[in-house]
């Protein structure tokens, strides 16, 4: 994954770019998400409660508040916060969704018994990624992309293909909501795990966390 920050424009970039004047924080936040961590960022709908219209304006949305904008840009990951102005500040107030399938893929699970896996997973030293938290009582583990292709077959491995879990993976086609964004005029997405420079690299596989990720949700559900 190539980074804007230590890459040839340099961290005294981003970091003089954002102290410039007219920049708000919502385009310091995706530029961190493109520059920092190289991910790929599109302008998202918002939903208003209690109604939950999206601001698409589709009367028969099927997903208020959690897809990106018609025809709005890709900001590619790598973007410098000049770049990310430039294209972001034609959609004001927009949520931050981040493409699933290309830095990473999503393993979801309850937002309990994702909390019981983390603490588990942190006290057996694996290797881990972002998680995030939706308003709506989801957690998402960042994994390699190739998981929800992949899901099926390990699970049948693991022998965990016919227990009943609240357990699914998500990859191309999906999009997260980044925190702080709303998500689905539910309330703001947040992290169970942020982002760190020892995960820089991209997430682990799937198959290091999922056998945890499973026994947790069975457990829980039990």
């Amino acid at each position: 994954m190539g980074f804007t920050i230590g890459g040839s424009r340099g961290t005294k970039e981003f970091r003089s770019g954002v102290r410039r004047r007219g920049r708000t924080s919502e385009c310091t936040t995706v530029a961190e998400y493109t520059g920092l961590w190289g991910w790929d960022a599109v302008p998202g709908a918002r939903a208003a409660a209690p109604a939950r219209d999206c601001s698409c304006g589709h009367t028969d949305c099927v997903t208020p508040g959690a897809h990106p904008l018609d025809f709005a840009p890709t900001v590619p990951g790598g973007a410098t916060l000049d770049e990310v102005t430039e294209l972001w500040g034609e959609y004001p107030g927009a949520a931050i969704l981040l493409p699933v399938g290309r830095a990473f893929d999503l393993i979801e699970v309850s937002a309990e018994a994702g909390r019981r896996a983390l603490v588990r997973m942190e006290r057996m030293g694996l290797p881990l990624g972002p998680v995030t938290v939706t308003p709506d009582g989801r957690a998402q583990f960042f994994v390699a992309p190739g998981a929800a292709a992949e899901l099926p077959q390990l699970l049948y491995r693991m022998g965990w293909d016919d227990a009943d879990l609240d357990l699914r993976a998500l990859g191309h086609g999906a999009f997260l909501t980044a925190p702080p964004s709303d998500h689905a005029g539910l309330g703001p997405a947040g992290w169970l795990r942020r982002p760190a420079l020892d995960c820089a690299d991209g997430p682990p596989q799937a198959r290091l966390l999922l056998g945890t990720l499973a026994y947790t949700c069975h457990r829980f559900r039990r």
